[in-house]
């Protein structure tokens, strides 16, 4: 008896673990993205599926204004057109980041402003505190009220992920979105959705692009004078180097697009392609500025469109709306989403 209950729990180990494979195995299959692309992460040899990245562990609770260790007085920085100073530490302080332009939003909520410190960071950090972001994360200003609720109460079920598994800042999402209550949720929704999308993207057409090297998941210029093809990427890189690296919300980003994608990507969006995709006017407004709870795109970071629909037609987006947008992006190859992002990022908010 015991050594059928041993063989038994053998096989039912061999079975869950198998099982475990096949569900990372469909999860991180790097194989359907692009080399290098929408995520600015390190490209892989074909076939390797990269290990799932570790939840973010939340900062400790430290002094922003404290002097450097070398002993040293702290370097001040200073964002074109702020009138405020600030040192790395203040601009990079998980639970009260650097505000330089106050007055381009209204008051922030403390999730936003402070967070809740030693438990979840900022809203503000990483998504700026007038809620624009940056290619590494989502831009999640004048979002509809309704949508930003779902898509928190979506992190927190854990019905949101990424397609990408090194992709750690989507498990700080789900910590963060975990940390907040109902009524926190929607305070944050109420202030995201309330402020007006800047044009902050300017796309490029081209058939090279500067080399670039990868830091914090921002494709940033090498330097010197070597080039290399687009192939079939769109590649968002700072305007500003420096004041990106500051986290100037006003300073805006290329997207550098193959020659001829705004105009195949149009096409695609207002027609559908005899049937290959649905016309994204339907769902999203004829200018691509959202209708009632379904989210505007127009001019937004194609960095993000992209991991988007990557997300939802390899199955990592599970939310309410996630079966809506499925259909609508199985048919697309990937010179198809790189059009498509490229037409819809070139848009006018």
């Amino acid at each position: 008896m015991r050594v059928y209950t041993d063989r038994v729990r053998a096989l039912i180990s061999t079975l869950t673990a198998c099982l475990i494979l096949c569900a990372t195995a469909i999860g991180q299959s790097p194989q359907a993205l692009p080399p290098a692309w929408p995520y600015a992460v390190p490209p892989l040899p074909p076939g390797v599926i990269p290990p799932q990245a570790e939840a973010p562990k939340t900062p400790a609770v430290s002094d922003p204004n404290a002097p450097p260790a070398n002993g040293q007085a702290p370097v001040l920085r200073q964002a074109d057109g702020s009138k405020f100073q600030f040192t790395q530490a203040q601009i990079s302080f998980s639970y009260g980041p650097a505000d330089w332009f106050p007055e381009d939003h209204p008051a922030m909520p403390t999730a936003v402003s402070h967070g809740k410190p030693g438990v979840a960071r900022a809203c503000g950090l990483c998504h700026l505190p007038n809620g624009r972001g940056r290619p590494e994360n989502a831009p999640v200003q004048a979002l509809p009220y309704e949508y930003i609720v779902q898509q928190l109460h979506d992190f927190q079920q854990g019905l949101r992920h990424s397609a990408e598994p090194r992709k750690a800042n989507t498990l700080e999402m789900e910590n963060i979105a975990k940390a907040l209550t109902e009524d926190e949720i929607k305070e944050t929704a109420r202030y995201f959705s309330s402020i007006k999308v800047p044009q902050y993207v300017r796309v490029v057409e081209t058939e090279t692009v500067p080399t670039m090297r990868i830091q914090g998941e921002i494709y940033f210029p090498a330097g010197g004078d070597a080039v290399e093809p687009i192939g079939v990427r769109i590649i968002e890189t700072p305007e500003d180097v420096a004041q990106t690296q500051i986290r100037n919300p006003r300073s805006g980003f290329i997207a550098y697009a193959p020659l001829g994608s705004i105009k195949r990507g149009e096409a695609l969006a207002t027609t559908g392609s005899n049937g290959k995709t649905t016309p994204c006017g339907v769902c999203h407004g004829p200018d691509l500025k959202g209708l009632g709870t379904i989210p505007n795109l127009a001019g937004r970071s194609p960095s993000y469109l992209g991991r988007q629909m990557y997300d939802f037609k390899l199955g990592s987006r599970r939310g309410a709306m996630s079966a809506l947008m499925k259909p609508v992006v199985a048919n697309l190859s990937d010179d198809d989403i790189v059009d498509l992002i490229a037409y819809i990022s070139s848009r006018q908010p």
